[in-house]
């Protein structure tokens, strides 16, 4: 099974920035925990990041064909990019929804994300563990033949 992790706006920056909503652990090493994790679920894994939408929207078109399921934290783009919801929804690989924070009890406008409605499921507040949670949940979702 292979697996596609997208990362948006800002995301490179975790481990420095707004550690108290986000931790202290470093981007690189999350990614590297997330690599180790993949290969014990016997998971081939890739990860990108960008804080262009573009950029977002391009990853997700390339999946197609290519993954069995994407893993995307839109981060800001959630709330508003109808873009990267359509390109969710054309390509036909089934998606998860993963935000580090618990974005339901944070700021008002955070509550709301446009690009959820395209995912099968989507997974918030707990930190880098919400990708593998979602990525054993991919597993389990393929197998079961639920694209």
């Amino acid at each position: 099974m292979r697996i596609l992790i997208i990362n948006g706006p800002n995301i490179n920056l975790v481990g420095s920035r707004e550690t108290h909503i986000y931790g202290n652990m470093d981007y690189n090493k999350i990614c590297d925990l997330l690599y180790e994790r993949a290969k014990d679920l016997g998971v081939s894994l890739d990860i990108v990041q960008s804080n262009i939408e573009g950029e977002i929207i391009n990853f997700v078109h390339n999946a197609r064909d290519k993954y069995d399921g994407i893993i995307i934290n839109p981060a800001a783009y959630t709330h508003y990019s109808i873009a990267i919801y359509d390109a969710l929804k054309a390509v036909l690989v089934p998606a998860v929804e993963v935000h580090l924070s618990n974005i339901h009890a944070r700021e008002d406008f955070r509550k709301r994300s446009v690009t959820a409605g395209a995912c099968i499921g989507q997974i918030s507040g707990f930190g880098y563990y919400g990708y593998i949670l979602a990525m054993q949940a991919l597993i389990h979702k393929v197998q079961d033949g639920l694209k």
